[in-house]
């Protein structure tokens, strides 16, 4: 069979540049007897790095007792016995699943690139297999773990008391929630864990953001040691940066921060002028349609098919482009309808849709789209499960900050935004402070803090993850609100022409300088340290191929 792309993208193998494994074999083979495994083997790039590695220190020919590896696709495995033996090396390569291997055999170093298929592929026995495998080493995955997280566990047991382990990790790693379980592991597992980030994109073509994982000796280890690379070039020169993490289990981009702005930060969010979003109110994922082009219409295509206004629900349109300034108001809903924008949800009555309504039913079951998974467990399909109108709107993808948006509109959501409810107490307050409130320097530093960055450099906030927004709290909104409100008169040319960090500056003077009698220096180290955060998430977007 040919080993396609599609069919090692479907079991998460992507080849490592050469730079990456023989860094990593120079950092993990230290002797002419080390024994080598890479789990996962593919084409073995890995062992045939660590097997020059082995010459370069002295070994005459190393064996195959040094160098093993384990590969699931045969063809790739044959493939890397040829390679191997192309580059005067002698390895042992099985063929077969890692998480079916039995460390009966320990090794001195474990390198490799793990596969890394997400849960959404990552599913049946093979999930519950890797769980179980985890689970034997204290760690209990969440069903929405990818299957890296899972061969980082196995892959520490097939170790020796004081080996390394060297992968190419997602930087997920670092920066979700179901990896905390693996962050605690390493910590506990072993003596010193480092981490090598990288400001750009390392594999051609691939999106996703790797991580170089260093850990090695018998833990535990209160600290990581990171450092922060431009690219592949300055792996050559390393300066470890060391971070203490208040709990194993947070995210550890937190280590990326100057030690005063983590000072700074932490000592700001602890006190009372801080809160958190889930302290003002609920986070929702908004309205899962199944089809957004079936389901969302525009006045044109209403009018063609005759619906009747009982039929429908004002929206707002799919995406959040629109989402820029303080508040969605009930005129701007209305321009966006004149202009063609998606602003009403399908939505006939279950029991007794009308003709117009079933005719466009019978549209949609010809088109197929009753098929789709959101549609097909719903009874009956065409009628989507509502959500209340939300309070406020979260822009959870974004280039530059999250935002929130007033909804003034009253109108649902769909999931291309996340809603607010807020308490009912604190309902006037948050949405007339809370959307201009939050542009300020700790607040934009949090998001890339609790969110996540993609390839592309858009910065992501799940509803777990928003909840630990940090905002100003009730009571400080409470007392600069009138100076807010005269501020929102004044920024409105900066919203309009984009000039985000203008706006920041003014929310910033009457907030942290104002009430939080912050001084000016410590605003610009927080500012700083942002800006640091998200050159280096936009740099990987500058760096797509």
């Amino acid at each position: 069979m040919i080993d396609t792309a599609e069919a090692r993208k479907a079991r998460g193998a992507f080849f490592t540049p050469p730079e990456l494994t023989d860094f990593v074999a120079e950092w993990a083979v230290r002797s002419t007897a080390d024994q080598i495994l890479e789990p996962s083997c593919g084409e073995a790039a890995f062992l045939i790095s660590a097997g020059e590695r082995l010459k370069a220190l002295g070994a005459a020919r190393p064996g195959e007792g040094q160098l093993q590896g384990i590969e699931i696709h045969d063809a790739s495995a044959r493939s890397a016995a040829a390679l191997v033996a192309d580059y005067g090396l002698q390895a042992r390569i099985r063929t077969g699943d890692f998480f079916d291997a039995d460390p009966a055999e320990l090794f001195d170093a474990v390198i490799g690139n793990p596969p890394y298929v997400r849960y959404q592929q990552f599913t049946g026995k093979v999930r519950v297999k890797a769980q179980q495998i985890a689970l034997k080493q204290g760690v209990r995955l969440a069903g929405l773990a990818s299957s890296w997280a899972a061969f980082v566990v196995h892959a520490s047991s097939f170790l020796k008391p004081g080996g390394r382990l060297g992968l190419v990790l997602p930087a997920e790693l670092l920066t979700v929630n179901y990896a905390a379980p693996v962050r605690e592991f390493l910590m506990r597992r072993f003596a010193q864990v480092r981490i090598v980030l990288f400001e750009g994109l390392v594999f051609p073509g691939v999106l996703a953001e790797v991580i170089l994982l260093l850990a090695e000796g018998t833990g535990p280890t209160d600290h990581c040691e990171l450092y922060q690379a431009r690219g592949l070039a300055s792996l050559e020169t390393l300066s470890w940066r060391s971070w203490v993490p208040e709990n194993p289990k947070q995210k550890w981009i937190d280590g990326l921060l100057p030690p005063e702005a983590a000072e700074l930060y932490a000592e700001i969010r602890s006190g009372e002028d801080f809160a958190e979003l889930r302290d003002w109110g609920k986070t929702d994922l908004g309205i899962v349609t199944g089809n957004n082009r079936y389901f969302t219409l525009d006045t044109a295509t209403i009018k063609a098919l005759k619906l009747p206004a009982r039929e429908l629900i004002a929206i707002s349109p799919p995406s959040s482009r629109h989402l820029r300034g303080l508040a969605f108001s009930a005129e701007d809903w209305a321009e966006m309808s004149s202009q063609g924008a998606r602003t009403h949800l399908f939505y006939p009555a279950a029991d007794k849709p009308s003709a117009a309504a079933r005719r466009y039913i019978a549209q949609g079951e010809r088109e197929g789209v009753h098929e789709a998974y959101k549609c097909r467990i719903r009874n009956p399909w065409w009628r989507v499960p509502l959500l209340p109108a939300a309070d406020l709107f979260l822009t959870y993808m974004n280039h530059d900050t999250p935002r929130l948006v007033a909804n003034l509109a009253g109108v649902r959501h769909l999931n291309s935004v996340h809603g607010v409810a807020l308490k009912k107490p604190l309902r006037r307050l948050g949405m007339g402070t809370l959307p201009l409130g939050m542009l300020n320097s700790l607040t934009l530093l949090g998001a890339e803090l609790v969110g996540r960055s993609y390839g592309g450099g858009i910065l992501k906030l799940e509803p777990r993850e928003a909840d630990k927004l940090p905002l100003p709290s009730p009571e400080s909104l409470r007392r600069i609100a009138p100076a807010l409100r005269k501020l929102r008169s004044e920024v409105g040319p900066a919203f309009r022409n984009g000039e985000l960090m203008q706006v920041v500056e003014q929310v910033d003077r009457v907030l942290l300088a104002g009430h939080l009698r912050i001084s000016p220096d410590d605003i610009l180290t927080l500012r700083r340290a942002r800006q640091a955060l998200f050159e280096r998430r936009a740099r990987r977007g500058e760096n797509k191929p």
